[in-house]
């Protein structure tokens, strides 16, 4: 039985519930008969014991798990009858005042809202799009000549050269030995022997390695260092230190040439370059299109955000701000770090969590208004479009169709792209090109 609805915020509702202590009590006893059936004590048989100390010893868990079911039924039964889009878990407390022979509760709890979506036809809407030229191959070969690198000794004669002078500059892979003071003590994290890096690469303070220019194997080098105000080390941070660094060894970097034997290096198996170059335009644009595609996304949400108007429930908020600290959590500790004494407030991520629950509402509306589901046939065609850069493609279908689960992640993403494809269409868009650096650069997340 429940009373009627009180409304005690825009959100807020609470409901008194009650129900007559015998139906727990004889929902208690049939269950701890049917306990009894299988129970187990020193001294007698398996379904022997007497029903007292069955009582005894599983009576509060039974208690409990039969008010937990009476007040959740009890509860859902309220809700159902008064219409009620429940947004989370309520908070059920027991009443201290009760009639007689009654086990009274309030439940306390929050409401999903109205979404009133403004006029979208008026909606201004900045998309970008970009394009991959030549210049963005030849860039992307250098890198990848660049991971596949090979060191040699700087002066020394070999198959590909000597590498020029025996002196330190930029693109040597340089091993040094050196030792740090501030105010002639030596500090910790100051000294190292053997220690390589590449000049050029901002790998260390650019005092470092203008120090190292120029050196020759053998030779030494004393020079002041001031370390940044922000430098990570909160020791040495803003202070001055006296580096002296000694080169040990010096090797130049040989790139391998674009040719037959680079592009079968990246899986164009008779070495055709102009099939090499095609590979890396196709694999390019499809990069190009996926950041275009959450630019563009993030642009549809930042304006839906805006026209939008509703209450959120802070239910919701508090439920995802838990769970992307969770999230968090795992990812640290899956990166192998030490995660087991850092604490994640979830008060950290509850701006994130309060735009993300927005957000969910707006779309749900949308959908729902229209009918702007996912359909078997678009859900199909995403995973085939993911499929194409796998070398078996069947095997992806296999991976998202035998998880309900995965499924679903696809069917939210296809979700997303009909809301952006319905309000773009609707709204007043202008478009904007981008360097293809720029967007590179970017990591727009929905």
């Amino acid at each position: 039985m429940a009373t009627a609805v009180e409304t005690l915020g825009k959100l807020e509702r609470r409901i008194t519930i009650s129900f007559p202590l015998t139906d727990v009590r004889t929902e208690v006893e049939k269950r701890l008969k049917v306990q009894a059936r299988t129970a187990k004590a020193p001294g007698f048989r398996p379904g022997k014991v007497p029903l007292k100390m069955v009582a005894a010893q599983y009576g509060y868990q039974i208690e409990s798990e039969v008010l937990n079911d009476k007040v959740g039924r009890a509860f859902n039964d309220a809700a159902n009858e008064n219409n009620l889009r429940v947004a989370g878990f309520p908070n059920i407390v027991p009443k201290e005042e009760a009639a007689e022979g009654q086990l009274a509760f309030d439940a306390t709890f929050e409401v999903y809202p109205e979404v009133t979506i403004g006029d979208l036809a008026a909606v201004e809407i900045e998309t970008v799009q970009a394009e991959v030229s030549e210049a963005e191959i030849d860039k992307t070969i250098d890198i990848l000549r660049k991971q596949r690198v090979h060191f040699h000794t700087k002066g020394e004669a070999g198959e590909h050269g000597d590498g020029g002078e025996p002196v330190a500059a930029d693109g040597d892979r340089v091993t040094v030995d050196f030792v740090g003071s501030i105010d002639g003590v030596e500090f910790p994290g100051g000294k190292a022997d053997g220690y390589a890096f590449v000049l050029g690469e901002g790998r260390m303070l650019p005092e470092f390695e203008a120090a190292t220019l120029g050196l020759k194997v053998g030779e030494s080098k004393t020079f002041p260092l001031s370390f940044p105000e922000d430098y990570h080390g909160k020791d040495v941070a803003g202070k001055t230190a006296s580096f002296t660094i000694t080169l040990q060894k010096l090797e130049w970097a040989h790139l391998p040439e674009v040719d037959a034997e680079f592009a079968k290096s990246l899986g164009v198996a008779d070495g055709d370059l102009a099939k090499m170059r095609e590979d890396i335009k196709v694999n390019l644009q499809r990069e190009v299109a996926g950041r275009v595609k959450a630019r563009n996304k993030e642009a549809v949400m930042d304006a839906l955000v805006k026209v939008a108007e509703l209450d959120v429930p802070k239910t919701l908020i508090t439920q995802d701000s838990d769970r992307l600290a969770e999230m968090t959590r795992q990812d640290m500790a899956q990166r192998g770090m030490n995660v087991k004494d850092v604490p994640f407030p979830p008060e950290l991520f509850a701006e994130k969590a309060e735009r993300r629950v927005r957000l969910g509402l707006i779309l749900s509306q949308l959908v729902g208004d229209n009918k702007l589901q996912a359909t078997p046939e678009q859900v199909k065609a995403q995973i085939e479009d993911f499929a194409q850069s796998y070398e078996d493609p069947r095997e992806v279908l296999k991976y998202y169709y035998s998880d309900r689960r995965r499924l679903g992640e696809i069917e939210a993403l296809v979700l997303e792209e009909n809301v952006v494809t319905y309000v773009l269409g609707l709204s007043k868009v202008t478009s904007k090109a981008v360097a293809f650096d720029e967007l590179m650069g970017s990591n727009a997340q929905a």
